[in-house]
């Protein structure tokens, strides 16, 4: 549409943004059509802005509603969960979340990219938390709330960055300066947000700086 101006005005740096993002998951006709267009441009179209959410205090917790939840984890992964998730000041509620879209708390699922066991770590990411055996299910809850631990400190609380981050990496994140445009990843954080049931988690400032595309991601739009 924007490439050809097809009932909106031709815009070749907007197309650009939109193949861009199809390029990112693997399409190879949009790699070609960047090609013609040109590259991304740092500048998101006004229709992929959410609305503007309520703002996250920090260290606070802003619920929008109780995080009590049920959920289908084996006796066995919940005992362990509840006793390492306080060590790492995550809520159980939220483990137990990314855990469940995750792997649906197999302990030996793998993706094909190589994510592996409950809360489907990279080598890359295991490493990075000292995890040596991902097919052990304490090591990689401890990973994984480690990752998850450092994702709110970095993101200030903000479940929908941190979820989104934990799908696509906090990279594409600050890319796109919010949930990115993927299909996947906000079918993600609307499956994880849903059944946390909160907006917002408490988070150590400690750990690590926030984010320095923070303040452009709460801009409800762009200046121009």
């Amino acid at each position: 549409m924007y490439t050809n101006g097809r009932g909106v005005e031709r815009s070749e740096r907007t197309a650009a943004f939109f193949f861009n993002a199809a390029a990112e998951q693997g399409y190879e006709q949009a790699v070609q059509m960047l090609r013609i267009v040109g590259g991304p441009t740092a500048e998101i179209p006004d229709c992929m802005r959410p609305p503007p959410g309520p703002m996250v205090a920090r260290g606070r917790l802003a619920r929008s509603k109780a995080l009590a939840r049920s959920t289908s984890a084996p006796a066995s992964i919940l005992t362990l969960v509840k006793a390492i998730a306080p060590q790492y000041r995550v809520q159980p509620e939220l483990a137990l979340a990314i855990m469940e879209a995750e792997s649906n708390f197999d302990i030996v699922a793998r993706s094909p990219k190589n994510a592996q066991g409950l809360m489907q770590l990279i080598p890359a990411t295991a490493a990075r938390f000292n995890v040596r055996n991902p097919w052990d299910p304490a090591q990689n809850i401890r990973g994984g709330l480690a990752y998850l631990r450092w994702l709110l400190a970095y993101f200030e609380g903000d479940l929908t960055l941190v979820a989104a981050a934990y799908n696509a990496g906090e990279g594409t994140v600050e890319r796109y300066r919010g949930v990115p445009p993927y299909a996947e990843t906000r079918a993600y954080v609307r499956r994880v947000v849903t059944s946390v049931g909160a907006l917002a988690h408490p988070f150590d400032a400690s750990i690590t700086e926030p984010s320095p595309q923070m303040a452009l991601i709460r801009e409800p739009r762009r200046s121009r």
